[in-house]
């Protein structure tokens, strides 16, 4: 799965998930673009960041206009404090909502030509938050729920020439886990949850968009890769009183 030569933009992609999906096509020996509104307070090495605001779609256009070359679009850009619908005014989630979801549209859209050059592909970073109920980032769900689907129109309507396709990621250790788990404790306890035993490193995220981006998965478009350890055990498997011993 080398890339060699290959160019690859990853919005939001100076920390967190999106450093480990740059890290990870480094590694693939690919040319990399971190895009974010700013530069990474630890830089990452063999990668070039571009300062850009995904949701100014006047700016997105002029970045990819003055591209000479792209082969790879990672949109990985998003995500939502917890905050319950009834908590904040409907702003606040809209916020959400274009960040997650209008703001990938745009990027996707003002991309789309430079991909078409070299055949190239999108992966959208998407989350189980999308396939589930989502108390407390409700509007990220949406979003993530409505990204999915529009990598899959996307995938018909630009086929042969782009392919399209989504990472439905799980729970991801990063440098934020505390403000979503808590402590050591708090992440350890959340990690059991989880039919594999732990939360995903980025590089596992990393290493699930390269496949998807490179030739690998020449014949993959449209798909929806889940990335979460397994899922999570049903609830009522623990609660049921049945004699689990027969």
């Amino acid at each position: 799965m080398e890339l060699n030569g290959r160019v690859v933009v990853v919005t939001g992609g100076t920390r967190g998930v999106g450093a480990g999906v740059a890290r990870s096509f480094v590694e693939a020996g690919a040319e990399v673009v971190v895009c974010a509104r700013r530069p990474p307070e630890v830089p990452l090495p063999k990668t070039r960041f571009a300062s850009l605001d995904v949701r100014d779609a006047d700016a997105v256009r002029r970045f990819f206009a003055e591209l000479p070359r792209l082969d790879v679009l990672v949109n990985n850009a998003g995500g939502a404090p917890y905050r319950l619908l009834a908590d904040a005014g409907p702003e606040r989630h809209l916020r959400v909502l274009e960040l997650n979801l209008l703001a990938p549209l745009a990027v996707s859209l003002a991309a789309y030509e430079r991909l078409t050059r070299t055949r190239g592909s999108i992966v959208m970073i998407g989350s189980v938050s999308g396939g589930r109920p989502s108390p407390g980032a409700a509007a990220y769900g949406a979003a993530k729920a409505g990204l999915e689907n529009l990598a899959r129109s996307m995938a018909v309507e630009w086929a042969p020439d782009v392919r399209v396709n989504t990472l439905v990621v799980g729970m991801v250790r990063t440098e934020r886990s505390h403000l979503h788990y808590g402590d050591e404790d708090g992440i350890a306890a959340v990690s059991r949850t989880v039919p594999l035993g732990r939360l995903a490193e980025p590089s596992d995220v990393g290493a699930a968009a390269v496949f998807l981006a490179s030739d690998a998965a020449a014949y993959i478009s449209g798909a929806s890769l889940l990335v979460h350890g397994g899922g999570e055990r049903p609830a009522f498997l623990d609660a049921a009183t049945v004699n689990k011993e027969t």
